[in-house]
């Protein structure tokens, strides 16, 4: 019987090395997914690899991405091609008492699948506008329509997660018990990525107001809780 609730652990996406940090559950893996807005795609163009970095978005089980047209990875997926997408969110660094256990705190998930082009104009645009709203919740329904010009300069990938894996290390400090007594200075010193003031276009006409939907982006806070909460405000709890 399968288990919509997990991941399959199979040779593509099993944790290897401290296993201990693997989760293969889906609300662990989204969770971190939905946390970030920039990921990095793996792949492979005539034996040559190569690793993109671009902004993405998850629905359900999929996920998207896009960019222009004229771009060599986009054009390979075209027909369709295996991709390895990955995301990152460094949450500390880790000064131990030995430079072995010097280390980071961290949040990673790795995902496997088949990528391939959406030729669907319809579709495209639903793409592209769910992406708006996805990051800034509402924001696509106060914006000018793309024209079709530009929704043909734009492509999007989709990919359906066939396998995926999250590894997570949270534990701060971790020296040998024998080294906590030595007088050498260990700490963690957290990471974050904050939201600054916002610096508004000098050529906005006077009076425009802040929408609704950027409520949460103020200044000082971090940056993946504010993209977990627009996850959520834009698709529930998918």
């Amino acid at each position: 019987m399968t288990d919509s609730t997990h991941f399959p652990v199979t040779e593509r996406n099993k944790v290897r090395r401290l296993h201990e940090r693997g989760r293969y559950d889906r609300e662990s893996v989204y969770a971190i997914l939905d946390a970030a807005m920039l990921c990095h795609i793996a792949y492979i163009i005539d034996g040559q690899p190569y690793c993109t970095p671009t902004a993405f978005w998850r629905e359900g089980d999929k996920l998207y991405w896009h960019g222009s047209s004229a771009s060599r990875m986009l054009r390979a997926q075209k027909p369709g091609l295996p991709v390895c997408l990955t995301v990152t969110h460094l949450d500390s660094l880790v000064l131990a008492r030995c430079g072995f256990n010097h280390s980071v705190d961290y949040r990673s998930a790795m995902c496997f699948g088949q990528a391939h082009i959406i030729e669907d104009l319809d579709e495209k645009a639903r793409a592209l506008d769910l992406m708006i709203d996805r990051f800034y919740p509402g924001r696509n329904a106060e914006l000018r329509p793309s024209t079709t010009q530009e929704l043909k300069a734009t492509m999007v990938v989709g990919m359906e997660i066939e396998n995926a894996s999250g590894k997570i290390r949270s534990k701060g400090v971790g020296d040998e018990e024998e080294d906590y007594a030595l007088p050498i200075y260990a700490a963690r010193f957290p990471v974050t990525q904050v939201i600054g003031a916002a610096e508004p276009c000098p050529r906005m006409p006077a009076g425009v107001p802040v929408p609704a939907g950027l409520a949460g982006f103020t200044p000082g806070r971090r940056l993946d809780e504010i993209m977990s909460e627009s996850y959520r405000t834009t698709y529930g709890d998918n």
